[in-house]
């Protein structure tokens, strides 16, 4: 199909070459102009998208274009730290998830009011030691276990995180790989 045909085809179509990774990028940038937000969504979620038009679709009115942009991994650093920033906690949750997420922007995020978004930098391979430590005090127990699961965690926060009163914490503590001997010894 000609760029013209895909652009005038029903929505399906338009939705369909979205989402394809084979669409050509003109195509793509046209389509993100699109009047559905569905068919922008599915730009948004492209990894092909150029990031000139992820940077315009981050700041999309619907809240599910720009959760598309916040997990595409070609997202660049700057665009993310924006979408960081989102009034939707959702928006931040995708944000969070994102491999090439900044750790800054992680640390952040870190500080989140929302439990969730929280819950996920905790999970993140990717989130600053500082951060993690900060996040073993949480009140929130699912958070602390993300914390006590996540092998960056240091170790001086798994030993924080071995005195806690949630058992799954303190059992998530004794699989990660970073809890020195004499830790797991007080939890055995």
């Amino acid at each position: 199909m000609t760029k013209n045909e895909i652009l005038s085809s029903d929505i399906e179509v338009r939705i369909t070459a979205a989402r394809n990774p084979n669409t050509p990028v003109d195509v793509l940038a046209e389509l993100a102009k699109d009047s559905d937000w569905y068919v922008r969504s599915n730009v948004a979620g492209n990894p092909n998208t150029p990031v000139d038009v992820l940077a315009k679709l981050a700041k999309d009115s619907n809240w599910n274009v720009r959760y598309y942009v916040a997990c595409n991994p070609s997202t660049p650093a700057e665009v993310l730290a924006e979408l960081a920033k989102d009034s939707d906690c959702d928006v931040r949750y995708y944000v969070a998830c994102n491999p090439s997420t900044p750790a800054e922007v992680l640390a952040e995020l870190a500080k989140d009011s929302d439990c969730d978004v929280r819950i996920t930098v905790a999970r993140n391979p990717n989130t600053p030691a500082e951060a993690l430590a900060e996040l073993a005090k949480d009140s929130d127990c699912d958070v602390r276990y993300y914390v006590a699961c996540n092998p960056s965690t240091p170790a001086e926060a798994l030993a924080e995180l071995a005195k806690d009163s949630d058992s799954d914490v303190r059992r998530e503590v004794a699989r990660n790989p970073n809890t020195p001997a004499e830790v797991l010894a007080k939890l055995g």
